[in-house]
């Protein structure tokens, strides 16, 4: 039996919960699903500081950024064990984790193009005003991705 890849796009929203119980319901007792959970995040600048108090100041908030991306890093194991606690195997759970060098959908489908993946879990944003600003991340992957079935959570 074939594997079956499925990609849990996951933002730390409030809304990321119903994507996972939706992930748990639906695929936790196929067997052969293997599940990568996605995030990727705007890196911290690699920026020179010198002696100024303006940079000292600089460089106290880069820190904290990167402090805040390790945090973000170590919450994915807690989605990772509550996939677990739903009747996903261990082995089966993959996470990547990665700097985002273009926008959201951009990195959605590079990597589902890549690592071929069988379906995509999204989820909308609540309001219309954020997808307005933001471009909805669910309806570029929608139009772009001809041969993979996504999944919109709301």
């Amino acid at each position: 039996m074939a594997i079956q890849k499925i990609l849990l796009a996951y933002n730390f929203t409030s809304l990321d919960q119903k994507a996972i119980d939706f992930v748990s319901s639906a695929f936790a007792h196929i067997e052969g699903v293997e599940i990568t959970i996605f995030h990727t995040f705007t890196p911290v600048p690699d920026i020179e500081t010198g002696a100024s108090l303006v940079t000292g100041k600089l460089k106290g908030s880069l820190s904290y950024l990167s402090q805040q991306i390790m945090q973000r890093e170590n919450d994915l194991k807690s989605v990772t064990e509550k996939l677990t606690q739903n009747g996903f195997a261990a082995d089966r759970i993959r996470t990547v984790f990665k700097p985002r060098k273009k926008d959201i959908a951009g990195e959605i489908i590079s990597l589902t193009r890549d690592t071929k993946f069988d379906a995509i879990v999204l989820n909308r944003k609540a309001t219309r005003v954020a997808r307005f600003f933001s471009g909805s991340v669910s309806n570029k992957v929608v139009m772009t991705l001809k041969d993979t079935t996504v999944c919109i959570v709301s």
